[in-house]
């Protein structure tokens, strides 16, 4: 408390230094430096362009052979949800500003820590999503990557029992890893 008042009286101390008219010199200086500024601020730290109003996320369709028939639904919803929470933009159908589209290309499960007696500990789910992203103010920006996830699960469960919880896992990641490249530069 001792310091802020030795603070706050040195800080009046050179305050009282300048006179009216170099106070306000001084701020209509930083009122125009910074109105003269174009800031694009977010608290997720995305990356919008400013011109962009709205963002469109397709279908996205399964077309991994072994993956659950709501993986669709599940992965496309997550990523609209990201989108329309982590951003100011209105989420449209078709043809937004920032489009999003692409398809589900891998899902497997695989052993990964084979124990002793050649039985594995840990098996691991792995999914794959293609994604087109289109920005129709920048065309640097446009991409068409795959991105791949995963997650670990004790061998002692079976699949059936865990897999909604590590897709539902596995899809966050993917969605944030797509979200880093599409509005972040990642």
């Amino acid at each position: 408390m001792k310091i802020i008042k030795q603070l706050n009286k040195i800080i009046k101390t050179q305050i009282s230094f300048l006179s009216n008219k170099q106070i306000l010199l001084l701020g209509s200086f930083v009122l125009v430096l910074i109105s003269g500024c174009k800031i694009n601020y977010s608290f997720s730290g995305a990356s919008v362009p400013v011109e962009a109003k709205t963002v469109s996320v397709d279908y996205f369709q399964n077309n991994a052979s072994l993956a659950p028939p709501t993986i669709s639904q599940t992965f496309t919803e997550a990523l609209r949800d990201k989108l329309s929470s982590q951003t100011r933009l209105g989420l449209v159908n078709k043809g937004g500003d920032l489009a999003f589209e692409g398809s589900i290309i891998g899902y497997a499960t695989s052993p990964i820590a084979i124990q002793s007696s050649d039985q594995a500990a840990l098996n691991r789910l792995t999914i794959t999503v293609n994604v087109k992203y289109t920005c129709s103010f920048d065309e640097k920006k446009n991409f068409e990557q795959s991105f791949s996830r995963f997650s670990d699960y004790s061998s002692t469960s079976s699949l059936a029992t865990v897999e909604d919880d590590l897709i539902k896992d596995i899809n966050q990641q993917i969605v944030q890893d797509i979200f880093n490249r599409a509005l972040n530069d990642w």
